[in-house]
């Protein structure tokens, strides 16, 4: 007799019980519309604002924060640009930087990071895990995390989604121990999967029934092997039947001319123009990802092409999500695996720098307005308490409404905990 796996049940029982269940851990993954009628319309509005999202703007490379959020003028290491005022009394940015000046009531900064690893090769991968304490396992990156803790939301969408520069697909190895399932749809240059629109010569019933059939073969091949590469094999081909159901996210006719000029017609603009349709489509976790920022050589005139793009299209993100009350409910990191040196090398260029770098977050969770942190008056070291990305996931997590101290992962039957133990939530940066 064939039994039915629970991966093929997006509503299984366990899982509604777990939505009703205030404060659980998996609750966060339905809005309103996944509950229809049985929800007062009261409960039904304050669970769609309480379905939490997240929207990681990642830098690689690294940014340098004297040309952003930290700069230094006038002092040996400080560089040609001048800081300006912001909307924040006593807080300068760089001149490179003035929409997202006039936004820092919206923002909260983080000036005070100090990490340990200044290797882009090991030093993404523990910044994008949170840099949890060795447990012999790959830990999940960040939206693997979310993925896995929290879910999809009501839209059925993949919860997490990856808009980059170059080829996309369907990244397994960022889940880590979580299993492939979790992994990231990559989008490449922000282009929907290849033959994503059913052609015309399929019927829709014809479709189904072949869909049907190949639930069915599925069944029989995972009954003889292990089921996590099997879930994995399956989850991508329901991920693609959703995909078609959204097809105009990727149709930028649809798109307003004053939204393509607002958020750039660069590539990093149309990156987080659909960022932003995603997140309003229902995606749980979206990362944009600008590439090009390891300035060993050059980092003015690098910096002074790079940085316009990224204050364009992250102020106009910002603007929208205020503007439409998402930031209730959307949190949104800026941030890469380091900054860079102060020291100026011999090639006018900046080289690796994880002892004191910035952090820039808003939304959801969030205090606004909000600057922790100091650096030394040359930017060689931090000046007051220093935070570690540990850190920063707990507080993260805090803000989408996770108990990063309780809740746990389960490798098997190893309970794992889902941020640094040995770090906190920063609570300054909390609302």
């Amino acid at each position: 007799m064939s039994h039915c796996r629970s991966w093929e049940h997006d509503w299984s029982r366990r899982r509604m019980l777990g939505v009703l269940a205030a404060g659980s851990v998996g609750a966060g993954g339905v809005g309103a519309a996944g509950l229809g009628g049985l929800l007062q319309p009261a409960m039904a509005d304050e669970l769609a604002r309480n379905d939490k999202q997240i929207l990681l703007i990642w830098l690689d490379g690294g940014m340098s924060q004297l040309e952003s959020w930290d700069p230094k003028p006038n002092t040996p290491f400080g560089g040609p640009f001048r800081s300006i005022p912001t909307t924040l009394p006593g807080i300068h940015v760089s001149e490179l930087m003035p929409k997202l000046a006039r936004q820092m009531k919206r923002l909260a900064v983080v000036r005070s990071m100090k990490t340990e690893d200044a290797n882009h090769s090991s030093g993404v991968p523990k910044i994008m895990r949170g840099h949890p304490r060795n447990r012999g396992v790959p830990y999940p990156f960040f939206g693997s995390a979310v993925a896995k803790l929290m879910g999809p939301t009501a839209s059925g969408l993949p919860p997490y989604v990856w808009v980059k520069p170059g080829n996309g697909g369907f990244i397994s190895k960022h889940a880590g121990f979580l299993g492939a399932r979790y992994g990231a749809l990559a989008l490449g240059d922000g282009k929907p999967p290849p033959n994503l629109v059913r052609p015309d010569s399929i019927s829709s019933d014809a479709d189904r029934v072949r869909q049907e059939l190949r639930k069915k073969f599925n069944r029989q091949f995972a009954d003889r092997r292990q089921g996590a590469f099997n879930e994995a094999n399956s989850y991508v081909y329901d991920v693609a039947q959703i995909l078609m159901k959204h097809v105009e996210l990727f149709d930028e006719k649809q798109l307003k001319e004053t939204d393509r000029q607002r958020y750039g017609t660069h590539d990093l603009g149309r990156h987080m123009l659909l960022a932003r349709r995603l997140i309003e489509a229902g995606v749980r976790f979206v990362q944009v990802t600008s590439y090009g920022w390891d300035t060993h050589g050059d980092n003015f005139n690098s910096h002074a092409s790079r940085m316009p793009k990224v204050d364009q299209s992250v102020s106009a993100l910002i603007e929208d999500l205020f503007d439409r009350g998402l930031d209730e409910r959307v949190l949104v990191v800026v941030m890469a695996e380091f900054g860079r040196t102060p020291r100026i090398n011999g090639s006018v260029g900046r080289d690796h720098w994880p002892n004191a770098w910035s952090v820039a977050m808003t939304g959801c969770g969030i205090r606004t307005g909000t600057v922790v942190g100091e650096t030394l008056p040359d930017g060689t070291d931090v000046k007051t308490t220093p935070y570690d990305i540990g850190h920063m996931f707990h507080t993260w997590f805090s803000a989408v409404g996770l108990d990063s101290a309780k809740a746990q992962y389960t490798n098997g039957t190893q309970p794992l905990p889902i941020a640094h133990d040995d770090m906190h939530k920063v609570d300054e940066l909390l609302s």
